[in-house]
């Protein structure tokens, strides 16, 4: 019966708030949402450096929801949270980045990685070992790995990334690939052709993926753990389910080469 009222209640807000641009709407739809960007930050706060703190990702994913919020159109086929969400995350990330606090030399490691990914991928057509990886970078397996934890551990590194567009409608801004799902009111063709060739595409590159690292993608992207939680179901560190998260995620990204941001 609560949810019900609860139900009731937003959707007279979401009214007053678009229809009658009722401010005061607005900042108690913020209020009813803001679990949801507390959730978020907190899931994102787990795989950056210490020196990040919580409480400011939840100031950078608020803004992100009142965004959200002013751009929400009542009539298209999808859930507010699932809307929500996306620019939740994209403004913390974005926010994170404008801070410029990942140093040159990580990001340049990063991108040597996903070069020797590439390359062996194409030699070997199946996703490279860790010692392979190694033997590529002319460096050891214990080096390689702790380059992994150096580059989850200073940087904005998430699959969420390969899921973002130019804006079409300019400002500088992306919009996620949930953005593009078919609205009956009106849907750009080739827009919808895209986001189901993206699927398709990252669909396919994650099946390739090692048993394992699949599997971590799968827990940590589609079931929501956190990194530890992954952990406790593998039987191994935190740390160790870092590096292979780093990994497997710097491998799907050489194939978006093309078209992903920098990290």
């Amino acid at each position: 019966m609560e949810t019900n009222v609860k139900a009731v209640e937003l959707r007279e807000l979401w009214r007053r708030y678009k229809e009658q641009d009722d401010e005061r709407a607005r900042e108690r739809l913020v209020v009813a949402y803001s679990p949801m960007v507390k959730f978020i930050a907190g899931r994102m706060a787990s795989g950056l450096p210490s020196h990040v703190e919580e409480g400011d990702l939840i100031s950078y994913g608020l803004l992100g929801l009142i965004g959200a919020i002013e751009r929400f159109d009542l009539d298209r086929e999808i859930k507010f949270e699932t809307f929500a969400a996306a620019r939740v995350k994209g403004a913390i990330i974005d926010e994170l980045r404008s801070l410029d606090w990942v140093p040159r030399s990580v990001r340049a490691r990063a991108r040597d990685l996903e070069k020797a990914n590439a390359a062996l991928e194409a030699e070997l057509q199946r996703a490279p070992t860790d010692e392979e990886m190694a033997a590529k970078l002319g460096t050891t397996v214990d080096e390689f790995q702790e380059t992994l934890l150096e580059i989850a551990n200073s940087s904005v590194l998430a699959l969420d990334d390969l899921w973002t567009f130019a804006d079409p409608e300019g400002g500088g801004g992306q919009i996620s690939v949930l953005d593009t799902l078919q609205d009956p009111s009106a849907i750009d063709p080739q827009a919808e052709a895209q986001s189901s060739e993206l699927k398709d595409r990252l669909a396919d590159a994650i099946e390739s993926l090692p048993e394992r690292e699949r599997l971590v993608i799968a827990l940590y992207y589609y079931e929501n753990l956190t990194l530890r939680e992954i952990g406790e179901v593998l039987g191994v560190t935190e740390s160790r389910v870092s590096q292979l998260h780093t990994k497997s995620v710097l491998a799907l990204r050489s194939r978006f080469a093309g078209r992903s941001d920098e990290i």
